[in-house]
């Protein structure tokens, strides 16, 4: 019947009926495939919900792939978003490793992208590459040929927006099997359906690495946070144990309570069940254990010498050790331990033990010592750490400790040193008492020594000034007062010192003092001012008259007898006066110096005698700087010359020696004779100038003198003793002596009685030395200083020149009688005497009738002048 039926179709319809038939077998089996398509994505999609790792995802997408093609070797490669690297999660192939095990010394990012892959996720679109195309993408240099050579190669970009986030591939290594646009279409399609669940997947993958890391970081923050909380107790627990040890260091527990309670607070940080504290003495020679608890029940060990045992061993290395019992069991057999004291070794049963010094001041004093006996209670290096640690705290409550006890006790002693001493102190406190009152009195004597005279008790100079000072300051607001400065030297004070000695020179001040409070009242101010000066201050005078009553009175107490040595002595004084002014250029010194220098003009009138001052003796002074200048110019220019006087015989008038004297023909003044020449040379300090001159002249004069002098004629020359207080000046003199033309036994040298009573030692001495020169010396002026007969008996004098004052008493019997003992006296002696100050003719009868040999003075010639004499015809010798 069909076969009928289709001989009805004509052979076109027929034909159009199989090419319907072939249009119907390919929609079938492109719905089949389309069938197997969909039921592979929704297996794909499945596979992101059921698998549990990423790489199970990409092997079920490989399985379900390989359903649609030939999917043997198959990878996809995915790009990190953030680093920007390739990586391949999934890879199988028939030939080649993984990527990283094929290129170990590349990088895996690099490496793809150098090759298709990375050629693919570049252009973003798929690539179905043969050989050929390989080749040409290769000479291009687009890729670089990775991995063995495929017979196809078809790779898909992986989409993520408009973002290619990886690539999937397919290759074949056979021939047989080959890819071609419905492959192309296919992976594409996939491609684009995957690539969501990929990010899903990866979103989940890493989403549970996330919470693994989380959960591994929380893990250990937890382990970490349970640590520290631990730590922290164990801190705190640290904490309060030294808190608790620092306590203790400050308490007034008795020894036993103390180390008791050290050992609790040990207790808590580490099991001490076995426990002792070991301490050395002062001189570390002997160990002592103030604290010992065992498990065994035995006592504490006693004191002992410093040995070799297990404390001893911690003190010696000085750091904490910790020790088993195979450690010490060692340390015994190699005899570091207990070698010299084996009765102490009680180690057998010790199965760890940790020692700890413990210093004091920097210095190892003790060991804190725990061990346990077994197994079950170990100790570790940390425990060594925290033992040390507290140790130190220990230490410093132990060394607190001692401190507390020692000044305790030295306390004790202190205090009962205290009480001697207080007892002491009670028993010095009067003798204390005396003394400070004698200090008192000592201090108010030196104030009063400081402003007065320590010899007299009178105000000293200092004190004199002050009050001078506060008379001026008086004056200048009244000036109706006035007041009077009497400046007082004592006549013949150094004669007294050198005769009587220093003794009665103080009693004769003292004497002079006491009689100067007499003349005064008691509101004027007597002071002594240097040795011999005494200054009063009379206050409140109405007139001149009044100060000149005063000096006449003191003037008249002063020349009364004192009583010095048992002998009656005589003295005096020079007064000067000066009174205040309204004149404002007056001064306390101002005034002073007026009244020394009213008083030196009073010695120079011839001492004991007042001189009031005034403008006339300043221009007086004046005058005599001026004048000592010009005699030392006169002396520099030889302007001084020589008149010679004769020595006559009384009886023959015989001229038998000349005296040489130097006058000065002053321009102004006139002729300056001998006399007032020395006195001038004395003020100024000139008199050893003069006599050197002298002797200068007298060889220049020699000349002419030897035209009217005889070979025998004798040259008396006066020099001062001034020559003797100095060898120099001993020494210019002889100098000039043995320079004299004249012969020395014609020579005489005489010298003032008065400096010879002054200075006997010099004189003395220079005597001598002179009478070696073989020359002949005598004393002018004498009978004026009353020197003692007696010390003319041993001296070397050759004759003796009375004093002028003599001659004016020849009519009196009594002083003729006294003429003729110095006569007489000095013949007894063998000297000549020679007389001075004859002036007139029966002067010269009188003395010659008295036996006198020889004299001179007015009545005995005139005065030789060598201008007037003649010249000589030839030189002379030296010596004539």
């Amino acid at each position: 019947m069909f076969r009928e039926k289709t001989d009805q179709f004509s052979p076109r319809e027929i034909g159009r009926l199989f090419k319907r038939i072939d249009r119907l077998k390919s929609l079938a089996q492109k719905y089949k495939r389309s069938e197997v398509v969909q039921n592979t994505l929704l297996d794909i999609s499945n596979l992101a919900a059921t698998v549990e790792r990423e790489d199970e995802f990409y092997s079920g997408i490989q399985s379900n792939l390989n359903k649609l093609l030939p999917a043997d070797n198959f990878f996809i490669a995915i790009l990190n978003q953030i680093t920007g690297e390739l990586n391949i999660p999934f890879w199988v192939d028939e030939k080649d490793p993984h990527p990283s095990d094929l290129y170990p010394l590349e990088d895996i990012s690099s490496t793809l992208f150098s090759g298709l892959t990375g050629y693919v996720l570049k252009q973003k679109r798929p690539l179905l590459c043969d050989n050929d195309k390989f080749e040409q993408l290769i000479s291009d240099g687009q890729i670089v040929s990775r991995g063995s050579d495929c017979h196809q190669w078809l790779g898909v970009p992986i989409f993520s927006g408009e973002q290619a986030i990886g690539v999937i591939v397919v290759q074949s290594y056979n021939p047989a099997i080959n890819y071609g646009d419905i492959e192309v279409e296919l992976m594409t399609f996939i491609s684009q359906h995957i690539s969501g669940v990929i990010e899903r997947v990866q979103h989940r993958h890493h989403l549970e690495a996330a919470i693994k890391h989380r959960t591994k970081e929380l893990s250990v923050a937890y382990d970490k946070l349970k640590q520290e909380v631990t730590e922290r107790r164990r801190a705190e627990n640290l904490q309060k144990s030294l808190f608790e040890i620092a306590e203790l260091s400050n308490s007034n527990l008795d020894d036993n309570t103390f180390y008791a309670e050290l050992h609790r607070v040990i207790s808590h940080l580490l099991p001490a069940n076995n426990c002792y504290i070991g301490l050395l003495d002062e001189k570390s020679r002997h160990l002592q254990f103030p604290f010992y608890v065992s498990q065994l029940n035995v006592g504490a060990p006693q004191n002992r010498p410093f040995s070799d045992g297990l404390t001893e061993f911690v003190l010696k290395k000085k750091k904490p050790l910790l020790l088993d019992s195979n450690d010490i069991k060692s340390l015994v057999a190699s005899k570091q331990l207990y070698a010299k004291a084996p009765q102490l070794n009680y180690t057998e049963t010790i199965y760890q033990w940790i020692g700890v010094p413990l210093f004091i001041q920097g210095i190892v004093r003790g060991a804190l010592t725990i061990y346990s006996f077994t197994s079950s209670q170990t100790y570790q290096e940390k425990d060594l750490d925290l033992l040390t640690f507290v140790s130190q705290h220990i230490a410093t409550a132990i060394e607190r400790k001692l401190s507390a006890e020692s000044l305790r006790q030295s306390y004790e002693q202190l205090e009962e040193k205290v009480a001697q001493r207080t007892r002491a102190l009670a028993m010095l406190n009067q003798d204390l008492e005396k003394e400070i009152a004698q200090r008192c009195k000592v201090e108010q004597q030196l104030v009063h020594d400081a402003s007065h005279d320590t010899l007299t008790g009178l105000p000293n100079r200092a004190r004199f000034m002050e009050r001078l000072a506060q008379a001026v300051k008086h004056v200048r607001r009244h000036g109706s007062d006035r007041f009077a400065i009497l400046f007082i030297d004592l006549d013949r004070f150094k004669l007294i010192n050198d005769t009587l000695g220093h003794l009665q020179g103080d009693k004769f001040l003292i004497e002079t003092a006491r009689r100067l409070n007499l003349c005064i009242r008691d509101n004027d101010t007597l002071a002594r001012i240097g040795g011999d000066e005494f200054v009063i201050l009379l206050d409140s005078i109405n007139d001149a008259r009044d100060a000149i009553e005063v000096t006449e009175r003191i003037l008249g107490e002063l020349s009364q007898p004192y009583e010095l040595a048992n002998q009656s002595f005589t003295s005096g004084a020079s007064i000067g006066i000066s009174f205040s002014s309204q004149n404002s250029t007056d001064t306390s010194e101002s005034l002073l110096r007026g009244a020394d220098t009213a008083m030196y003009q009073a010695k120079s009138n011839g001492k004991g005698c007042y001189v009031v001052y005034d403008n006339s003796i300043t221009q007086q002074n004046s005058h005599d700087i001026t004048l000592e200048i010009e005699l030392r110019e006169a002396i520099a220019k030889k302007a001084l010359a020589l008149q010679y006087f004769p020595v006559m015989t009384l009886d023959s008038e015989k001229i038998i020696a000349l005296e040489p004297n130097l006058y000065w023909q002053h321009s102004q003044l006139g002729k300056i004779k001998q006399a007032q020449l020395t006195n001038i040379a004395e003020h100024c300090n000139l008199t050893k100038e003069l006599n050197l001159y002298l002797f200068d002249q007298i060889n220049k004069d020699y000349p002419k003198l030897t035209t009217i002098i005889e070979s025998n004629t004798q040259l008396h020359i006066n020099i001062s003793s001034e020559h003797l207080k100095h060898k120099h000046a001993v020494r210019k003199l002889k100098n000039r002596i043995k320079e004299c033309y004249f012969k020395p036994d014609n020579l005489w040298l005489f010298f003032d009685e008065k400096s010879f009573v002054q200075d006997s030692d010099s004189h003395i001495n220079t005597f001598n030395m002179l009478s070696k020169l073989q020359l002949n010396i005598g004393l002018s002026a004498y009978g004026s200083a009353h020197s003692a007969l007696s010390s003319l008996s041993f001296l070397p004098l050759s004759g003796l020149k009375l004093d002028p004052s003599y001659i004016s008493h020849l009519n009196d019997p009594q002083h003729k009688k006294l003429l003729k003992a110095h006569q007489l006296a000095a013949e007894a002696l063998d000297l000549t005497l020679y007389v001075q100050g004859v002036k007139s003719d029966l002067q010269r009868q009188q003395l010659a009738s008295l036996g006198f040999f020889a004299g001179q003075g007015q009545a005995l010639g005139e005065s030789i002048k060598p201008k007037t004499l003649p010249t000589a015809a030839d030189d002379t010798s030296l010596y004539a």
